[in-house]
């Protein structure tokens, strides 16, 4: 892999990250909105699911990213 690839690995590594936590953001809004004093306390099931998978994307992605940073750090890149 050249060093222009490697850095556009990296890139995309952020950027699913980023775009992770942004889904986990906005889906804990969302699922927050169904507590009180805004809601019943009763989340749907369908928030909670998309909470859920929002969790996992970001999981995903760190690990992800956390591999390549090994890589970094080991002279691997």
């Amino acid at each position: 892999m050249n060093p222009e690839q490697a850095r556009a690995e990296e890139t995309h590594a952020m950027e699913r990250v980023l775009n992770a936590t942004r889904q986990v953001q906005t889906a804990f809004a969302s699922l927050q909105s169904q507590f009180p004093p805004q809601g019943a306390g009763n989340p749907s099931q369908f928030a909670l699911q998309t909470f859920d998978a929002a969790l996992q994307e970001l999981e995903d992605a760190q690990a992800a990213f956390d591999e390549i940073l090994g890589d970094l750090l080991d002279g691997n890149r």
